[in-house]
Formats: C-alpha cells, structure tokens, sequence
C-alpha cells in the first residue's frame, strides 16, 4: 500500500526533530508560541480533541485531524500517538497543503 505523502513529510520532520509529541508538551509549546500546526488522530478523546481545539483557536494555531492513532504514530516511528506539533514552519505549511 502506497502511503500518502503527508505520511512521508511528516516522518522527515520527525528525523529532523522538528516535532513535539504527547498532549502535554505539545500543550506547552503551544502556550510558547513556538507550535505552527497541530496533528490529531481522530480516535484521541472528545475531552483531549476539545482541549486542543480551545489552545489552538485562542494562540491562533492551525489544527487538522488524521485517520486514527497509529497511523499518526507510524508516521514518525513511534508506537501510537495521539497528538503530534509541528514548530518548524517550513514543515508545517507543506504538510498544510498535503492535509
């Protein structure tokens, strides 16, 4: 199965350690302004999809929405994740145009 190539990108960017993973430090990075795009699996927890969504909108961070935890965690090389920031803006504004 061919993967997408947002797939591939985001794998680069996390060999070229500009991804923060984990609800929490992603949350952190956030309130620092240091975060351009915030990657979600879509089976993460209503509490934790409305947790991020209300970060996002009030620092003005573009959050987007994948198909389910594995896939996200598979992307980078790691085992689930649910939650995946992007703080390189480069990057981010090239996985924006593959979502």
């Amino acid at each position: 199965m061919k993967q997408p190539q947002w797939f591939s990108l985001l794998g680069l960017a996390a060999r070229a350690r500009k991804l923060v993973t984990g609800e929490e430090l992603v949350i952190k990075d956030i309130r620092k302004n240091n975060v351009y795009l915030v990657i979600v699996a879509d089976d993460a927890s209503q509490l934790t999809k409305k947790k991020l969504q209300d970060k996002c909108k009030y620092y003005n961070v573009t959050l987007k929405f994948v198909a389910d935890r594995q896939v996200l965690g598979s992307a980078i090389g790691k085992h689930e994740r649910v939650v995946v920031g992007v703080i390189d803006k480069g990057f981010a504004l090239k996985l924006l145009s593959l979502l």
